[in-house]
């Protein structure tokens, strides 16, 4: 059997005999080096054919249908995306299979400071979001750079808590990529660039975007998306709470989750009720605005947990674990013990809570039977209750900074009586919430930006869905 050959069947120069193996080896390496290739112009591909669906118009009736968006809005959702694109390639190189993410931020509707106490809530997704270009590694690592902040790495190996990135976005990626092991899913390494338009400090929590962001990302790129809206949503809680170190409660992850309005009931908080709710208001002849009033939200942290804690502690001592299980008449029994063991603001702040929790469920009704009418009735009824009971609109760390009452007292009189209006999200600084007619909408936002500021009077549409992928 002959085991050589000449080398002048490799087109070489000299007629000389060398063995088959060699000939094997030099030829198997460059079949690998040209599938090598093959695969590297592929992937190129996909990146340009990826970037030849956004500039052609291929997502756009998907861009119009999630941000509600008419033409020139989805060419500014166009430019967006494509810019994102661009940025991955720069940062992780061309040669990436990439796909396109999408988690919205929330609007809270109804339901102020309820979730935590296992009550209900009204809330919906709006048309400001964080967006996502990702694509898998074998790395095992999850690298994440955002605009605008330095670069997060995850070395998935290790997905102990890490004290050294409690409130930082190191410990939500960790934490979302733990849960998921902890039920049992897969997880994996990818790398992603992200952009957000969501606004910092505006109650439209972009923390939870960013959480549903990366949920969203784990479940369809890895599980095929067997952990559902609502899950993921309970696993980006778990995140923020054991590793981020906030104790926050579902409502913010579930509305940027499953999108569109919802109402929320959190009895069994392990087992949610939502329900989408079929209301169509773009049609009631009103916008929805959110005002940046501004302030400083960096010493905080200890006002919104005393809400929680300060709510908890009415609830052991009527000897239940949650306000939701306690019973009114049992509360008001205990009045004077609670005043004692636990301070007359904890007691408001109870009362707020048994007002709320069924004044969301009205919510929740008045939009199902198109009462837009009781609706903004319910809504400024929430609002005072917030303000009077809950004492969630100003800090009194800093009681010559009271933005949000500020506010609230010009929604009242530029609205005469025609809109509503009610603190927005965890209060204490940052943004209201006020239903405008469309009739005294430029008023609005004229009178409100004088005051704090140009580009301070956000217009949003309310989103349908939840955490998606884009461009499948």
């Amino acid at each position: 059997m002959n085991f050589f050959v000449k080398k002048d069947t490799l087109k070489m120069k000299e007629t000389e005999y060398i063995p088959c193996a060699v000939l094997w080896d030099i030829r198997h390496r460059k079949r690998r080096e040209n599938k090598k290739t093959r695969i590297e112009v592929n992937v190129m591909a996909a990146l340009k054919e990826l970037l030849s669906q956004i500039k052609s118009g291929a997502l756009n009736e998907k861009f119009a249908y999630i941000y509600s968006a008419d033409e020139q809005a989805v060419k500014e959702q166009m430019q967006r995306y494509e810019q994102a694109v661009l940025e991955f390639a720069k940062l992780f190189g061309q040669e990436r299979e990439v796909d396109l993410f999408s988690a919205p931020g929330r609007t809270e509707i109804g339901g102020n400071h309820t979730d935590h106490q296992h009550g209900r809530v009204v809330a919906a997704g709006v048309n400001l979001d964080v967006i996502a270009v990702v694509s898998k590694n074998n790395d095992n690592v999850i690298r994440i750079q955002s605009k605008g902040y330095p670069m997060d790495t995850i070395d998935l190996s290790d997905l102990s808590v890490q004290e050294n990135e409690k409130n930082k976005a190191a410990s939500l990626i960790r934490g979302v990529a733990a849960r998921f092991k902890e039920l049992g899913y897969e997880i994996g390494g990818f790398d992603a660039y992200t952009t957000s338009n969501v606004l910092k400090g505006s109650g439209l929590s972009s923390s939870a975007a960013f959480e549903v962001l990366v949920g969203t990302i784990l479940s369809l790129a890895f599980n095929d998306g067997k952990s559902d809206a609502v899950e993921i949503a309970q696993i980006d809680q778990y995140a923020e709470n054991v590793y981020f170190g906030k104790p926050c409660g579902l409502m913010d992850q579930t509305a940027s989750s499953v999108g569109g309005f919802v109402a929320i009931d959190f009895k069994d908080p392990s087992k949610p009720v939502v329900e989408k709710i079929d209301f169509d208001f773009a049609k009631s002849g009103y916008v929805l605005c959110i005002v940046d009033t501004g302030g400083n939200h960096a010493d905080l942290t200890d006002d919104y947990a005393s809400v929680p804690v300060e709510m908890k502690s009415v609830a052991k001592v009527c000897g239940k674990e949650v306000l939701r299980d306690v019973d009114t008449d049992v509360f008001n029994d205990l009045i004077p013990q609670l005043r004692r063991e636990c301070g007359d603001r904890a007691v408001l702040r109870a009362m707020h809570f048994f007002k709320e929790n069924e004044r969301a469920k009205a919510v929740a009704d008045a939009l199902r039977a198109g009462d837009f009418e009781k609706f903004k009735a319910l809504i400024i009824e929430s609002g005072k209750s917030s303000f009077t009971y809950l004492q969630n609109v100003y800090t009194t760390k800093n009681v010559k900074e009271q933005g949000l009452s500020l506010a609230l007292a010009m929604a009242e009189d530029i609205l005469e009586g025609t809109g509503a209006y009610r603190v927005h999200g965890g209060g204490f600084a940052g943004t209201i919430q006020a239903f405008v007619p469309g009739m005294k909408l430029r008023a609005f936002k004229s009178d409100m930006e004088r005051v704090f500021g140009a580009n301070t009077c956000h217009v949003l549409s309310i989103r349908p869905v939840g955490g998606v992928q884009i461009n499948k």
